[in-house]
């Protein structure tokens, strides 16, 4: 048995990040891409289920949401003890469910918070009901510091279709009136070469564009589950807003490459969380 040494004063602290989201029984996407993100950048993960999926690469044959007041009680039992260092928030369902998180957030005081606004899964199945959305935007939003739509769910988010740049760029304006600090729109449903992401920083007033060359694969479910987390354990680990964006988008598009040439199931498979370390 190693012990630690006695010399040591002051014991090590972990960069801790709690996820809020949904599980995925097939492993690419919800909790387990978020805690997967986090370990691979080198954070320690916590998690508040806040509903139970059958799903596998094809798709999500069911959902099943844990009560409110559960999702409350897990979010109490890891601040009263571990605290957070940043909180990434995903799959809620319902309008009841984020109502109950936001103030159980307000509560705790939990900060440098990600808000990945989960619709619709990458099969194109339903994980929002509709009465959620406007219950997102009057009691999530206001809290995040970092919103991270595609463009599908900008679209829903500001009621209109985001057909070029420049309707991106004023979404993203939009959005941010809701009282996040920073909104990123995900270029990642377009059809060019470059996927590019759009990151309006509130408070600079400020755009920053993103790009990356576009990876042909099939294997990209739980991208924006992934995104979003590791946004979020960057910020844990000391990163300012964009610096944790940029460093994000490059781990990303790495675990897209790494795991391109895998196949496991039969629709959209994950990424490579892990490259790294293994192959």
């Amino acid at each position: 048995m190693i012990e630690a040494s006695k010399n040591q004063k002051t014991p090590r602290q972990y960069c801790k990040v709690l996820t809020i989201a949904g599980s995925d029984s097939g492993g690419g996407a919800g909790i387990q891409a978020d805690l997967k993100t986090f370990a691979a950048i080198g954070c320690y993960g916590m998690s508040v289920i806040t509903a139970l999926t059958a799903q596998n690469t094809r798709g999500v044959n069911g959902i099943h949401a844990v009560p409110p007041a559960f999702a409350v009680q897990q979010i109490e039992a890891v601040f009263s003890d571990m605290g957070a260092d940043a909180v990434k928030i995903g799959m809620l369902y319902s309008a009841e469910l984020i109502e109950a998180v936001a103030e159980a957030l307000k509560k705790q005081g939990a900060r440098k918070i990600v808000l990945d606004p989960v619709m619709v899964a990458q099969s194109g199945d339903k994980l929002l009901q509709d009465d959620a959305i406007e219950a997102l935007k009057a009691h999530l939003m206001p809290l995040a510091d970092v919103v991270t739509p595609n463009i599908p769910e900008a679209s829903v988010l500001c009621g209109r279709q985001l057909k070029q740049w420049s309707d991106i760029e004023s979404a993203a304006e939009t959005l941010a009136q809701l009282g996040s600090r920073s909104i990123l729109i995900k270029g990642g449903h377009g059809d060019q070469n470059k996927s590019t992401d759009l990151l309006f920083l509130a408070r600079e007033n400020r755009f920053v564009s993103l790009a990356a060359d576009r990876i042909k694969t099939h294997n990209n479910h739980g991208t924006g589950c992934t995104l979003s987390s590791a946004i979020a354990g960057y910020m844990a680990k000391g990163h300012d807003i964009e610096a944790a964006v940029q460093k994000a988008k490059a781990y990303m598009n790495q675990a897209i490459a790494a795991g391109a040439q895998y196949q496991i199931g039969h629709g959209h498979g994950p990424v490579h969380h892990f490259f790294q370390w293994w192959e």
